[in-house]
């Protein structure tokens, strides 16, 4: 007999934490709670789980970043990923085939080496691979000078792979449904309530809840949800866009990026080819994708593959992308509106993060203290001149 990976519930009109956002950061925040003992647990999703960026993302994990903070981060991600399927007892999809970023220029390759250096000082496996060695790895790219930008080498990452992203979200949702956390759909959060400087309630379309604490977990919705309560953060949201072609016969066995033409690709257990671009270049809340964006695509994936000039497209979408000055993360309790949590600032690089930002969230709002791995995300960074630039190795930028 079929049963429903959730239940349905009616809204109470109390809960000790409410989670705004229903995608695989606020599942995962919710799991990870009843984990420490937390049950009385509503996440609130104005949709339906994964709508947003967590059904959206092309689903690429890694953890070869630049700064020590953000390497450290998502190789804790990258670890909770690969015994996750086993701990929620559900098929992930997860094949860690590899990660190719390559570099066309002198000034590429040298951020790089440096990424790839700074990788291994922290036990990160990541190398540099010359064209002759790409080519033996990925026998269809073309290595020549003919392209305008020609391949000049790669950062390898063996960890780095690809996974099912709705399986990660119905998963956390399930485990987080069996220890008694109520998933409630089609609710949207119209308000937050705050009195005397304290989160007290939220507002939705389904009625009103008080709780103690309300965690903002919407990505490119965040700046929205924060107008809520007057705080300013620094969002910016730009939309993401990607395509999946029809299936072929399986012929890219790793994920391969190139910063410098903007686009990402690999190829699902299907044989569908799931490719990525560069953000848009002005910020707006458009979640359809364009002509433009697969016209550029098309031309800079055939500098690399000439092999896919003849493959035809599926279907092509957008996402949501809350970007910060600095791309890292913004994982903080706000200071003015006691408890108030703020989850947001992915970027382009959110879901690989979704098991460390649920992890650390839990642990954050729980113990009432900033776990040390996500205290440089906190958002009065930015005041106190604290970046964590990511830039270097956010892959694809605008």
């Amino acid at each position: 007999m079929t049963q429903r990976m959730w239940k349905n519930h009616d809204l109470k009109k109390n809960y000790d934490i409410v989670i705004i956002g229903g995608g695989a950061h606020g599942l995962a925040t919710a799991y990870y709670l009843t984990k420490l003992g937390i049950t009385d647990v509503a996440v609130l999703e104005q949709k339906f789980i994964g709508y947003g960026g967590s059904g959206r993302n092309t689903a690429i994990l890694r953890s070869n970043y630049r700064t020590e903070e953000g390497i450290k981060f998502y190789d804790q991600s990258l670890a909770l990923y690969e015994d996750l399927a086993g701990e929620l007892d559900y098929n992930l999809m997860f094949s860690q085939q590899g990660h190719f970023t390559l570099g066309h220029s002198t000034a590429s390759i040298s951020g790089l080496v440096t990424r790839a250096e700074n990788n291994k000082a922290l036990g990160i496996d990541s190398y540099m691979l010359d064209p002759k060695e790409i080519k033996k790895m990925l026998p269809e790219i073309d290595i020549t000078d003919h392209p305008r930008f020609p391949v000049h080498g790669a950062l390898y990452h063996p960890p780095g792979g690809i996974i099912r992203h709705d399986a990660v979200v119905w998963a956390y949702a399930r485990g987080a449904d069996r220890k008694g956390v109520q998933v409630h759909q089609l609710t949207e959060v119209q308000d937050i309530l705050v009195e005397n400087g304290k989160a007290t309630g939220v507002v939705t379309n389904r009625g009103t809840i008080s709780c103690n604490t309300v965690i903002s977990v919407v990505a490119g919705w965040s700046s929205e949800v924060c107008k809520k309560v007057d705080v300013k953060l620094p969002f910016v949201t730009h939309p993401l866009q990607a395509l999946v072609t029809q299936s072929y016969k399986p012929w890219l066995h790793h994920v391969v990026v190139s910063g410098t033409l903007h686009i990402y690709l690999s190829q699902t257990d299907r044989g569908e080819l799931v490719c990525g671009n560069g953000i848009d270049t002005y910020p707006h809340y458009g979640m359809r994708s364009t002509l433009g964006f697969l016209e550029s695509y098309a031309a800079h994936v055939l500098e690399l593959f000439p092999v896919l000039h003849n493959v035809a497209v599926q279907r092509q979408w957008a996402g949501l992308c809350d970007m910060t000055p600095d791309y890292s993360p913004i994982i903080s309790p706000i200071d003015e509106i006691d408890g108030f949590y703020v989850n947001g600032g992915w970027g382009t690089y959110g879901f690989k993060a979704s098991p460390a930002s649920g992890y650390n969230t839990a642990l954050m709002v729980a113990n009432g203290k900033t776990p040390e791995m996500i205290e440089p995300f906190r958002y009065n960074r930015f005041a106190e001149n604290r970046l964590v630039g990511e830039k270097a190795a956010a892959s694809v930028g605008s």
